[in-house]
Parts: structure tokens; C-alpha cells; sequence
């Protein structure tokens, strides 16, 4: 067997995977993340009652019950799709709001918050907390069952 016929034995298998494994992860709602360099702003209050939008010009844009912060960028085919995803829900849902952040112009806020591709969406509480997170395009099921842990 040739050195090409054994890589190809390997690499096949091995990118079918990787494959599978994306599409069967990709837009799933699971756990949040540890918001780096937030402050609390109050001596007893622990860092995990901080909003995610504090200190950004975001901030004011919470919904009453929930709010859909979408990370995406310009070239993103799947943003729009979760774009349109997210707004469906947000005109459909009472109390729950979409805003969509631009990640190349909010560096800083990707950074701290832990977004590694796009489109990410967090869904925050009406204090602006993580409640959970989903990296790639979710479905729209997806999105209203995990508002339902708010």
C-alpha cells in the first residue's frame, strides 16, 4: 500500500468525523461561560450577577424577560440565517429582545465574554446574566427551549 492510500485511510475517517461531530454540536444551547474582567458593582455581590453588557453601549438594550445577543460578522452566511431565526422569535415572544453585535467592532466585549466564532448567541436574563449559549446556527426549536430555562 502506497504513503498516499495510507493518508488518505486515515484523513477520510477522520474529517467525516469531525463533520459529524460539528453537525450534530453546531447551534446546540449548552452551558454558559465565566465573563473575564467583569466587576461587581457592589462589594457583596459575586461576579456571576454582573450583566454581560456592562460598561458597553449595549447595555440599554435588555428585554424584560430575556434578551437574544447575537455575536456576528460581516462575511457570516449563517448570521443571516440566525438573524432572521432570532427575530422571529423576539417578535413572537413577549418581553424577549434580539440584538445583534457586530464582533469586529466590539473586540473588547468578544473577548471577555468568550465568543470564538460566529454566529454565537447568548440568551441573558432580564439582569443581563448568561443564561446559556449556542455556537453556530440554531434552530428555532432550539432557541424557545432554551428561553424556557429563563
Amino acid at each position: 500500500m502506497s504513503t498516499g492510500q495510507i493518508v488518505l485511510l486515515i484523513v477520510v475517517p477522520l474529517a467525516l468525523g469531525f463533520g459529524a461531530w460539528r453537525g450534530w454540536t453546531d447551534g446546540r444551547f449548552r452551558g454558559t461561560h465565566k465573563v473575564h474582567g467583569s466587576k461587581p458593582t457592589a462589594p457583596t455581590e459575586v461576579e456571576d450577577t454582573v450583566s454581560v453588557l456592562s460598561g458597553t453601549d449595549i447595555d440599554h438594550t435588555l428585554g424584560e424577560k430575556a434578551t437574544l445577543l447575537q455575536f456576528s460578522s460581516a462575511f457570516c452566511a449563517p448570521c443571516r440565517a440566525t438573524r432572521r431565526i432570532l427575530g422571529d422569535i423576539a417578535d413572537v415572544v413577549p418581553g424577549v429582545t434580539h440584538v445583534e453585535v457586530d464582533a469586529e467592532k466590539h473586540l473588547e466585549l468578544v473577548r471577555r465574554v468568550g465568543i470564538l466564532r460566529t454566529p454565537t448567541t447568548l440568551i441573558l436574563d432580564a439582569q443581563g446574566r448568561e443564561v446559556t449559549r449556542a455556537s453556530g446556527a440554531p434552530r428555532k426549536e432550539q432557541v424557545i427551549s432554551a428561553l424556557a430555562q429563563v
